[in-house]
């Protein structure tokens, strides 16, 4: 065992020692009333906030104490608390997640689950990848979805190409058989408004019932002069022929047309720290130019759900997705260190068409083997990820004149992009097939699953005229060992590998090699019977090999880094008691670069930690319900959010100062209809979420206090 694991488990010890007489005070902090949470396994659905159910960790649904890995889960009642907000902010609160990595950022959702980045290869809608490379990027509005659930560390055994440290899976909205209307609108402190309508009905037969979720809204950031506009629609229909079949069809269509409001990319001195001439840039800085901002998104999903009960113990499915995004931007970013009060610039631009289809076929079985209970789960899945992309920059001899950040003045005459450094078209095909076998011996319970992927990988470089083709395969496992105490009681140890085709090129337009992982994990997971509660805690090794991250001195490209070690931490719970609410999260990461293999320019040396991994990072909210007399319905929250501290560079030699945020809300539900106000960052603490580099750092954001109203008809 190194020094840094005993240091983790040490640190965890020490920390749940402490935290001890709070009990179950300790989860996942959002300012929320959490309410009931439902389990909905083996088709039978059970009450009670303790037994969460999810898809994420086996593709089928079960209780978070029968996964042998770290779940996390948001459900609709929680994201309904956080109005207007993106999908990554609604992640801030949950253990082994760090949100929002580059700061505040309107068009892309930065996620890293367990010290990995995880919104490129980790994000995963309704259990079908959304893959996703370099700006082909998918957005997902949270007022779409029925629930988000994470599952910490691998899950190439399930999903094929996937982040070692983590993924998110989306859960969408579908027809419930039910008749309703839901309609909601909201505003921020910076001008943001939306409304939003949630309905579904069911036909006289009963067997074909809809649901349509819309919803639009724009308005003001937090930097001067940016706005946006943004339209959402999903709509579903369901067919139930008989009881024994199901067949979901869905489409949605999303627009989105901004002037950028990213406070990333600026320098470690002039925002964690003053230059030497007492300079800090504002944090409502606009460093772009009229001339040269703009943004312009088209998304469309279709898909559809087919499932077919055999009989009462076999059951087949088809799920399957085509996903298109038309992406284009051209803005003006910061580039490099500040001269004075002037922010050297530089000119960027790219057009990004992305198409993806995925198709997933399982056959799920119970069988009894003498005394053991199996839960047979076979599948081949196919995934088509095909992108066409430009990149470009001005040419470095014509420079962007740079900017007053105390006096910005715009207008300058600004040089035309050059000739695309990065032009290419990247095809990636890959089939899998899985088994996944859960078995029980009274409460005790193994879980064994194997897979092999055959992927194919083709990439047309147009800068310099070259083709090249990959094939690779690769066989990926998971064993886990669980028992189910009668007290509520689940300790858990696990062991699984990883696998992540890569389409990510070096400066020279090569493909870099395909990431592979593995991760130990052992933890336990409590849910009560004496209060409405849920506990997890858990430790895990990770080692990634063939890691890479963005080329500090090549935009747009990919440098590898080498191998990477991480020991870790989580505690996570939550508890209803009375008519409090308490939820807390804790997190602790060590990460170590085992080999470099860096970018010649700037290397992550043997023995120093990547960039962007906080070393601790934890949360504490309580909220109160009144429970009767002239204000009953009313609730007051207040919570704290710690953000520790990170590396800046890869020599390790400047650290992302810590910080401490607060929030707050005042809620009032009356019947059908309530109202609330949630402010995060009541402090309007100024601070930086993250450095990729000394010359790339993003403002964490500001205070956003939002009024919201809903009612249900």
């Amino acid at each position: 065992m190194t020094s840094s694991s005993r240091r983790a488990i040490t640190r965890l010890l020490l920390i749940t020692t402490a935290l001890a007489p709070m009990g179950a005070a300790h989860a996942q902090s959002q300012l929320i009333a959490l309410g009931e949470i439902v389990v909905e396994a083996d088709g039978e659905t059970g009450e009670g906030y303790a037994a969460v159910s999810t898809t994420a960790g086996s593709k089928l649904a079960l209780a978070v104490s029968e996964v042998p890995q770290s779940v996390s889960v948001v459900t609709r009642e929680q994201l309904d608390q956080y109005p207007g907000a993106k999908a990554d902010e609604t992640l801030r609160y949950s253990a082994g997640v760090n949100p929002s990595t580059y700061g505040t950022d309107a068009d892309t959702d930065w996620l890293y689950v367990r010290g990995f980045q995880a919104d490129q290869s980790g994000m995963f809608l309704d259990n079908l990848p959304l893959y996703q490379t370099g700006f082909g990027t998918f957005l997902v509005d949270p007022f779409l979805l029925e629930r988000i659930e994470v599952l910490k560390g691998p899950a190439s055994v399930l999903y094929g190409g996937a982040n070692v440290g983590g993924i998110v899976n989306y859960v969408s909205k579908r027809p419930n058989g039910e008749r309703f209307l839901r309609t909601e609108a909201g505003v921020n402190n910076f001008g943001n408004a939306y409304v939003g309508l949630d309905g579904g009905d069911v036909l006289a037969d009963g067997d074909l019932s809809y649901r349509v979720t819309g919803k639009l809204s724009g308005g003001s950031w937090e930097t001067d002069d940016a706005q946006d506009l943004r339209g959402n629609v999903l709509g579903s229909v369901k067919w139930t022929p008989s009881e024994a079949t199901a067949i979901t069809v869905y489409g949605s269509y999303q627009n989105v047309g901004l002037d950028h409001t990213s406070t990333g990319f600026l320098p470690y001195f002039g925002t964690q720290v003053d230059t030497t001439d007492g300079v800090r840039i504002p944090r409502d800085l606009n460093y772009g130019e009229p001339d040269a901002d703009h943004y312009d998104r088209q998304q469309i999903m279709i898909g559809y759900e087919l499932e077919h009960e055999i009989n009462g113990d076999w059951t087949v499915r088809q799920n399957a997705r085509y996903a298109t995004v038309d992406l284009t931007e051209e803005f003006v970013y910061g580039n490099g260190n500040l001269i004075g009060t002037e922010l050297p610039r530089i000119r960027f631009g790219h057009d990004t068409e992305v198409g993806t289809i995925s198709i997933d076929n399982q056959l799920e079985g119970k069988f009894d083997t003498g005394l053991l209970e199996h839960r047979l789960l076979v599948g081949l899945d196919y995934k088509n990820y095909h992108i066409d992309q430009s990149q470009a920059v001005n040419n470095w001899l014509t420079p962007v004149p740079p900017i007053d950040v105390f006096n910005p003045v715009y207008g300058a005459a600004l040089p035309p992009l050059a000739a695309p450094y990065l032009d290419n078209e990247i095809s990636l095909n890959q089939l899998g097939v899985y088994v996944q076998d859960q078995i029980r011996l009274d409460d005790l319970i193994l879980t064994l699953n194997g897979r092999y992927d055959h992927v194919r990988t083709d990439l047309d470089n147009f800068v310099n005229g070259t083709s090249t083709g990959r094939e690779e395969g690769n066989f990926t496992g998971r064993v886990g060992l669980g028992y189910e105490f009668d007290n509520g009681l689940t300790p858990y140890v696990s062991y699984a590998t990883s696998f992540n085709p890569t389409v990510s090129t070096d400066v020279d337009g090569n493909l870099l090699r395909s990431e592979t992982g593995e991760q130990w994990e052992a933890g336990v997971k409590y849910a009560p019977d004496f209060f409405d509660g849920l506990i997890t805690a858990s430790v895990f090794n990770i080692e990634r090999a063939n890691v890479s991250g963005p080329d500090p001195l090549f935009p747009g490209t990919q440098a590898a880094i080498g191998t990477v070690n991480l020991w870790g931490a989580e505690l996570e719970a939550a508890a209803n008691v009375g008519d409090f609410t308490v939820k807390g999260a804790l997190t602790l990461l060590e990460a170590e670069v085992l080999e470099s293999a860096g970018s010649a320019f700037d290397p992550v040396p043997a023995g120093n930690s990547p960039v962007q991994i906080p070393e601790l990072t934890a949360s504490l909210s309580v909220e109160y319900t009144i429970p009767e007399g002239a204000l009953e319905g009313v609730a007051v929250g207040a919570g704290m959010r710690y953000l520790g501290e990170s590396w800046a560079d890869n020599a390790n030699t400047t650290r992302v100062h810590d910080v401490a945020l607060f929030d707050a809300s005042l809620r009032y539900k009356k019947d059908d209809w309530g109202v609330a106000l949630t402010v995060s960052n009541i402090f309007d603490t100024s601070y930086v979420s993250s450095c990729q580099s000394l010359t790339s750092c993003g403002y964490g954001a500001g205070r956003t206090a939002t009024l919201s109203v809903h009612k249900s008809w």
